[in-house]
């Protein structure tokens, strides 16, 4: 059975897109489109890399590189990392905005 393609607009630092997308992996582009945002974000950030393409080849680098030593460990499991990363962001951001408050 055939799922459905639709276009799905999304914007990466500030540039829209329009990308064709499953209905059923929506959530899961949109998922990406977030992470690789941040991480172009956090390049151009650091101010190292100037230009949007060398931005993008370098995000896909290091997305690379991540995935190929995640690929590396059979008994590495995806779901558990995520949520353990979310837990982690949510702690973060809620001792960053106490230390918001003290100053």
């Amino acid at each position: 059975m055939s799922s459905e393609i639709k276009g799905l607009d999304v914007s990466i630092m500030g540039r829209d897109f329009r990308v064709a997308c499953p209905a059923e992996e929506e959530a899961g582009l949109l998922e990406a489109v977030a992470y690789l945002d941040a991480r172009m974000r956090e390049i151009r950030d650091s101010g190292k890399i100037v230009g949007i393409d060398r931005i993008a080849v370098m995000a896909a680098l290091n997305i690379t590189h991540e995935f190929l030593h995640l690929k590396v460990s059979p008994d590495f499991d995806i779901g558990d990392f995520k949520r353990r990363m979310g837990r982690m962001q949510g702690l973060i951001e809620k001792t960053l905005a106490e230390q918001s408050s003290l100053f």
